[in-house]
């Protein structure tokens, strides 16, 4: 058994009928959605043409909010629907990352994520889904797509139907007959703003009003897209603008310092080339305790039920990578103590024994956010194969420019200094690379190379160009040429953790930059 939707297009009169009854059945509160009906507009007066296209969720088969969502709030019933359980949900709002459709929110009065259930507490007791008895025009046609007797069934498989992004893999089955292309693809979709009805919901706090607004005039950038099948949206909902926002940024940085100092300092006791000295005994434990510390409180902040997080480590998913992350930070904190512990009693014997779990636990801790962003399958810029070479780049990077100025803070040999600085000068060109590596070379989708576009040539390029290209990795990489100049090495590595935090927050909101319904 498999529920799924069919939304007959060619009937849509877009009425809101289905989403005032789901507002109604479910109690979802003002400012959010389950479903919702978006208006499109093609062609030049007076040859246009309006679609509507009903938004929900699809109910995947391969569900990728159910693989991220750490807690198994989310979870696919034995027949087809995709649950929730707010009882078991942190507010981390993973699953909003995932979900290629748009189709979860954050409910402002229990603060737990929420979305279409299919009215599981309908169809228990042989009740059509709330939205389904309301439309005048039988739009909607549910039912289950692996009994071929069923009306639903009999219409996928003989009518020409259609599923939104097919290329993410998930096997939706929200099914659409008689869709215009562009209402389904919101590449295809432009805001127009010389029309009395093109206009925009913005809501400043989920809950409150809805505030109308003009859309602001189309713009440029669908280079890729033929421009004749390009449509107007004429009307639409509020959308979340950004899931995550600066503090999953300053949690990456953060991160980056904790593990950087760490392999750092193990990948140099391991090697022999760095003694038991005050700057690897006890700085680098300090330092790397200190911004886990800061990572954890950032993790923590983040959520929306934070007094839940704990959820995370005793009721976990374990194919999210997000429980994966939270325990190798768990681990790397009891090695870390442990390393703190050794060498303020001096046992440099035991620094190298610690050093090398370290180095695969702070590699780990470094690059497991690879997977993670991996898993949030909606932001396809977000999928580089680029993205775990650039985080252990970056860990190094920002582990050197700490253990720098902790060594010229300190006063630790000025051998020490150099070689740190050094290393700093080569990770800096190497990140360097890697970064414009990850923006120039050919992107899998469209999407991607959209997301792109946003740092290099769009509204985040001045940051971008000035502050990360520019004030933090050419400034500092000549800065480093300057020889013998402790002021010179300092303000390099300043400017090296500065342009990484502005890096991480750029890249994050690029991610999310562009619309997912």
């Amino acid at each position: 058994m498999r529920y799924g939707f069919v939304i007959d297009q060619r009937k849509c009169i877009g009425c809101h009928a289905c989403t005032v009854a789901c507002k109604e059945e479910n109690q979802v509160p003002l400012g959010v959605n389950r479903t919702w009906v978006k208006y499109i507009e093609k062609g030049t007066f007076p040859d246009t043409r309006r679609y509507f296209s009903v938004m929900r969720c699809n109910h995947c088969d391969n569900a990728p909010c159910v693989t991220i969502c750490p807690t198994v709030a989310l979870y696919r019933r034995p027949d087809g629907i995709v649950d929730f359980d707010g009882d078991r949900c942190i507010g981390c709002k993973s699953c909003m990352q995932a979900c290629p459709y748009d189709a979860l929110y954050i409910d402002p009065e229990t603060q737990t994520a929420a979305k279409c259930h299919y009215c599981a507490h309908r169809i228990e007791v042989d009740l059509e889904p709330a939205c389904v008895i309301v439309c005048p025009v039988q739009a909607i046609v549910p039912g289950d797509l692996d009994d071929p007797n069923s009306l639903i069934a009999r219409l996928v498989a003989s009518q020409q139907v259609a599923v939104r992004k097919p290329e993410q893999g998930t096997q939706p089955k929200l099914f659409y007959l008689g869709a215009d292309e562009a209402s389904l693809t919101p590449a295809m979709q432009e805001r127009g703003g010389r029309y009395a009805f093109a206009e925009g919901s913005r809501i400043p706090t989920p809950g409150q009003s809805n505030v109308a607004d003009f859309a602001p005039a189309a713009t440029s950038g669908h280079e890729s897209v033929d421009l004749l099948r390009m449509a107007r949206t004429v009307y639409d909902v509020a959308h979340p603008e950004r899931p995550w926002g600066w503090k999953v940024s300053t949690y990456l940085w953060t991160k980056s310092i904790a593990a950087g100092v760490f392999l750092l300092a193990a990948l140099g006791l391991a090697s022999g080339l760095a003694s038991g000295g005050a700057l690897t005994a006890r700085a680098t434990p300090l330092i790397g305790l200190v911004f886990l510390a800061l990572t954890t409180a950032l993790l923590v902040l983040d959520l929306k039920r934070p007094e839940r997080f704990l959820y995370l480590l005793f009721m976990p998913n374990w194919r999210s990578w997000l429980v994966w992350g939270g325990w190798i930070l768990v681990a790397q904190g009891a090695l870390g103590a442990l390393w703190l512990l050794a060498g303020w009693q001096g046992n440099t014997a035991l620094l190298r024994s610690l050093a090398w779990p370290m180095v695969p636990l702070a590699a780990a801790a470094a690059g497991y956010s690879a997977f993670l962003f991996g898993q949030a399958e909606g932001r396809d810029f977000w999928q580089s194969p680029l993205l775990l070479p650039h985080l252990l780049v970056a860990a190094l990077l920002a582990g050197a420019a700490s253990l720098l100025l902790a060594a010229r803070a300190t006063g630790s040999p000025e051998w020490v200094a150099r070689e740190l600085a050094l290393t700093l000068w080569v990770l800096l060109a190497v990140e360097g690379m890697v970064l414009l590596a990850e923006l120039f070379s050919l992107h899998a989708t469209q999407d991607s190379a959209r997301s792109a576009k946003v740092l290099t040539h769009g509204r985040l390029r001045l940051p971008f160009w000035i502050g990360v290209a520019g004030c933090g990795i050419a400034l500092p990489w000549a800065l480093l040429l300057i020889p013998s100049s402790p002021t010179a090495s300092v303000a390099a590595a300043a400017l090296a953790l500065g342009g990484l935090w502005l890096w991480e927050d750029l890249w994050v909101r690029a991610g999310q930059a562009l619309p997912l319904s």
